[in-house]
């Protein structure tokens, strides 16, 4: 299968700017609009920021090998998106409530998700693998960009019970050309329900380029709903944390719901049973590597002055014990027994489930050799 061609979509093209407030080069660019945001941004935060990141993007290799070794049944890498993930989550109160997608492991991390928990739906051996009530945040959707419909409606229930938290929903750049979160957009505006939209474009939905399926801003098609849209460097964790702020500054002073797009790049595959080299070129790939969020942010602690190898020591540790939990956790994790297929499918008795569970162990034992006894 040939190369596809690669023309991307210009980042300036449509209504909104690109917000950024730190080149690839760590300069910081000064911002009328955001820099109110990001006034408690010091050293020790933006460092925070490192670490978070570098724990990520470990976790994430971690996890990608597992799958390789026959650990996990799949995984979506999420290589190059650190920034967005972790500049928006860390701009959230405690109490929003999150709808992630399949691809938002750093957002489940950020909010206090173990990683062996969020891996073991990979692995197979759970539906879900956290309680969403602990951590409000929802547990990973596979279907595309069906969250954005469990988000809206959470927001109109906060709405109708006259809360003041939030809610998130995440999605890629090719849920936004699905059905459900049009809907959800559209619900959002009718009943101003307080939710903010996180859009990661990552350039590609799987083999498809946003340029096929966008002819200007996915931000845009937000402003179409009457959202009041933002759109950010995804890869500049200090912008992306500001223009969060902003967005869920904007929602939680009852004036509508809202959108953001972080305009990044997914650097791996789209899972882990995808070969992005049919489809992308090395050259692309070369031009979206200098632009990498954590090279930025390191280049930016610099230009402060800031001793940043023992920044870049203290995540590394932090990574390899977290790599090291995490492979131990997930080579040791029991699978489990038939009967939890049928454990939590109803809140009460059923007929018919308990009757599927009966079928199901009788079949099961037609396999029984007797060599266990």
């Amino acid at each position: 299968m040939p190369i596809v061609s690669t023309q991307r979509m210009d980042l300036e093209a449509g209504s909104l700017p690109t917000h950024r407030l730190l080149t690839v080069n760590g300069e910081r660019e000064p911002s009328e609009e955001l820099d109110p945001y990001i006034t408690d941004v010091d050293e020790a935060k933006l460092a925070d920021f490192l670490r978070d990141m570098m724990v990520l993007r470990r976790m994430d290799t971690e996890a990608t090998a597992l799958q390789r070794q026959g650990e996990l049944g799949l995984w979506a890498p999420l290589l190059g998106q650190e920034a967005a993930q972790i500049g928006s989550v860390r701009a959230t109160r405690e109490d929003d409530f999150i709808f992630p997608s399949y691809r938002e492991h750093g957002v489940a991390w950020a909010r206090g998700v173990k990683a062996e928990d969020l891996l073991s739906v990979w692995r197979g051996v759970t539906p879900s693998g956290w309680d969403p009530n602990e951590v409000n945040i929802a547990c990973q959707q596979i279907v595309i960009g069906s969250q954005a419909l469990h988000a809206a409606g959470y927001a109109m229930g906060i709405k109708f019970d006259g809360g003041t938290q939030i809610s998130l929903g995440y999605f890629g750049d090719g849920a936004t050309s699905q059905g459900d979160v049009n809907e959800a957009m559209v619900f959002a505006a009718s009943y101003q329900a307080p939710v903010l939209f996180f859009c990661q474009n990552n350039q590609w939905a799987i083999s498809e380029p946003v340029s096929l399926q966008a002819r200007t801003q996915l931000a845009d098609r937000a402003a179409g709903f009457g959202l009041k849209a933002w759109r950010v460097d995804g890869n500049d964790v200090l912008a992306v944390h500001a223009v969060t702020r902003a967005a869920l500054e904007h929602v939680r002073a009852g004036q509508g719901p809202a959108f953001v797009e972080a305009v990044t790049y997914r650097m791996g595959p789209h899972t882990t049973a995808d070969d992005p080299t049919r489809y992308r070129s090395e050259q692309e790939l070369e031009s979206w590597r200098a632009k990498d969020p954590i090279d930025r942010l390191t280049k930016h602690l610099e230009s402060l002055g800031a001793d940043v190898q023992k920044y870049l020591s203290r995540g590394e540790t932090a990574a390899d014990e977290l790599a090291a939990a995490l492979r131990q956790a997930i080579t040791t994790m029991p699978d489990p027994q038939p009967t939890a297929l049928f454990a939590h499918v109803y809140a009460e008795p059923h007929e018919a489930l308990a009757q599927a569970e009966h079928d199901y162990l009788q079949y099961l034992e037609g396999f029984d050799t007797g060599e266990s006894k």
